[in-house]
């Protein structure tokens, strides 16, 4: 039986070969259908590892806080979520004395309202990240590595003095081939004293990469810019307390903001479990809207390859009537017919495999990004691409196997 296999197979190759662009031309529905599983998997497989990375960056056990709600949105934020009064420094300080399981606590301030840049005479960088940060910001978030010099120190935030820190891409815009360490920026016309440089956090990727931060004591923040109101907290809590330090900090924030019983919350409390869960569900809903568009590609792939066997039988009505004369069975014909589409659509989940791992290298080397395309997904290709083959090649097949000996010698 093998043996007979093995010869259907080597007919069937030797007929592709034959026919060479009839077949790439009928496969190429194959090709883009199982192209596009492929590199789904790829993208989702490398955009949730990215964003895992991401992720840690911010640390296992802590929560942002904020007075907007948190995750996707679509245009301006509704009416009364705008209205909500910001979040305070006071707000910050009640969470860490009053929730047990809260271990430390940082509160930033920013004016998102008016657009900040920070310049030397080598150059300039705008769209800045801006904040005014407490001296345990860098203990709290975890992404907020000193790469050179030092970090805000109680000192410097106590007595509110002029000194930054630099993301590690906006130092050398400002300061090219030195070290910006005791150097002076112009931020908004207010001289800084650089004191350190924030490593760039590992997560971030493709061109929008750029760590653009600007960090200044919180309290220099606020000299500077009185007007200045939206704060947002960070917490980090004791080992596996999450969840308790999220409820103590929603009750502690609940009663300073007067939230009626059974009320809607006025802030959001988001932990990194929360991001991912909400990131895979968003992956879901795109994976499972392409994987739609690949079934069609896939039909109408396995349609084209169905019509140019049905053609191929015709083609060789008078070959199939010598193999019966000669002895061959019906078995014989159909496997042979089989296993000629099969490969043809194996030929095609071949070609694909080939060619997203060639985007994807190109997309890794460009963009610095660690997708694959995974193992079970390459697997999963082959399978699918073969399976349209011996779908959509019964029909063929059968007729071919059914065909009458007699009548096929004599067809012309």
């Amino acid at each position: 039986m093998a043996q007979q296999h093995g010869e259907n197979l080597k007919q069937a190759m030797d007929t592709l070969r034959a026919n060479k662009l009839r077949s790439f031309l009928t496969v190429f529905g194959v090709v883009l259908g199982v192209s596009v599983i492929m590199l789904v998997a790829a993208l989702i497989t490398g955009f949730d590892r990215q964003v895992q990375e991401s992720i840690k960056q911010y640390g296992a056990d802590t929560a942002f806080i904020s007075r907007f709600d948190q995750g996707p949105h679509g245009g301006r934020r509704p009416k009364d979520e705008r209205e909500r009064k910001p979040l305070t420094l006071e707000d910050g300080q009640a969470i860490k004395e009053l929730c047990p399981a809260v271990k430390d606590v940082t509160v930033f301030i920013n004016w998102w309202e008016q657009p900040h840049s920070v310049r030397t005479k080598n150059g300039e960088v705008t769209a800045i990240d801006y904040r005014g940060v407490q001296p345990n910001f860098g203990q709290v978030y975890a992404n907020a590595a000193t790469l050179a010099g030092r970090f805000i120190s109680e000192g410097d935030d106590l007595h509110r003095e002029k000194v930054v820190m630099l993301g590690e891409n906006a130092a050398p815009v400002l300061f090219p081939n030195v070290s910006p360490v005791g150097k002076d920026v112009m931020i908004d016309g207010s001289t800084f004293r650089v004191i350190g440089v924030v490593e760039k956090p590992k997560g971030m990727f493709g061109q929008d990469d750029e760590d653009r931060r600007v960090l200044i004591p919180y309290n220099t923040f606020r000299k500077i810019y009185p007007g200045a109101y939206e704060h947002n907290i960070r917490m980090q809590a004791y080992p596996n307390m999450l969840d308790q330090a999220v409820d103590q900090a929603a009750e502690v924030l609940r009663r300073r903001r007067n939230v009626p019983y059974k009320g809607k919350n006025t802030f959001s409390i988001q932990t990194s479990q929360q991001i991912v869960d909400e990131f895979h569900s968003i992956l879901g809903m795109v994976a499972l809207a392409t994987f739609v568009l690949s079934g069609i590609g896939l039909l109408i792939g396995g349609v084209g390859v169905m019509n140019i066997m049905l053609v191929s039988v015709t083609e060789r009505t008078r070959e199939i009537g010598i193999r019966k004369a000669i002895g061959a069975k019906s078995g014989d014909i159909t496997w042979q017919f089989l296993l000629e589409a099969m490969a043809l659509t194996g030929v095609g989940g071949v070609l694909a495999l080939v060619l997203v791992n060639g985007l994807v290298l190109l997309v890794r080397v460009s963009l610095k990004w660690p997708g694959s395309v995974p193992v079970w997904a390459a697997l999963t290709g082959i399978v699918v691409s073969v399976s349209v083959g011996l779908v959509f090649g019964v029909w063929p097949a059968m007729k071919a196997a059914k065909l009458d000996p007699v009548e096929a010698l004599r067809y012309e």
